[in-house]
């Protein structure tokens, strides 16, 4: 590991919609390429990485009410999206990387993931494998925020780094819809349920907040913030205990 790096372990959570095209669907080649190098950047600096992934840019859960899409039956859809951007980073990646690069997912798919177990997971860690966390938690009405967390629980990362797109961190209010929105760079768990600060799921904040998991708010699309973030300088929203 390089010298002055802050975290030995983290949890990288992408949401699908940073793999979009301009609709916000689909995949889009260059921001494949550009998350791939945004994590390959960690891996080089001989973190331990994990990823969880949403599925976003596959099924919305807005559009599928307006569908009519039952929400469990809404919800199964997601998360067999988010096996599908698990495979499709996977298999970007391993184009840019020798390093070994897995996909284990909470719902069963035996011949394309390995299903997901909390010791296997953490030997492929220690042994410097990328892992990619798939499928959610296995259960419906959870956004990915909430898998999140737990798998960063579960596999003993030092923090989560919640990539946002196109948003530098946490603001008092949308600073796309309101130019003078505060931007904070640094928040107390406390503080940002306090202030309604919606960062994520309600429950997924509360959990990572009791286990006293640091979390980095950031803007993914920003060259190297990630990067940036583990060898302690300030980028994005840093929220502790």
């Amino acid at each position: 590991m390089e010298a002055g790096v802050k975290y030995n372990r983290v949890m990288l959570k992408l949401s699908g919609g940073a793999l979009a095209g301009e609709d916000g669907f689909g995949f889009d080649e260059q921001k494949l390429e550009h998350l791939v190098g945004e994590v390959v950047s960690l891996l080089e600096l001989g973190l331990s990485v994990g990823v969880v992934v949403g599925g976003g840019n596959i099924l919305r859960g807005k559009d599928a009410q307006n569908w009519g899409v039952e929400r469990t039956e809404a919800d199964h859809i997601g998360m067999l999206g988010t096996v599908i951007n698990g495979l499709m980073l996977r298999g970007a990646l391993k184009s840019r990387t020798d390093r070994e690069v897995r996909v284990v997912t909470a719902m069963p798919i035996p011949s394309v993931a390995e299903p997901y177990l909390r010791l296997r997971a953490l030997q492929h860690l220690s042994k410097g494998y990328l892992v990619i966390f798939a499928g959610g938690n296995g259960q419906p009405y959870v956004t990915t925020d909430y898998p999140s967390v737990q798998r960063a629980l579960e596999t003993d990362c030092d923090a989560l780094l919640a990539a946002k797109s196109g948003v530098d961190g946490v603001y008092d209010r949308d600073p796309n819809v309101h130019p003078d929105a505060e931007f904070y760079s640094v928040l107390t768990f406390d503080e940002a349920i306090r202030r309604d600060l919606r960062v994520m799921d309600p429950a997924a904040f509360i959990l990572a907040r009791d286990h006293r998991l640091p979390l980095h708010v950031f803007n993914i699309n920003k060259v190297g913030a990630a990067a940036r973030i583990c060898k302690g300088e300030a980028e994005g929203t840093y929220i502790s205990v």
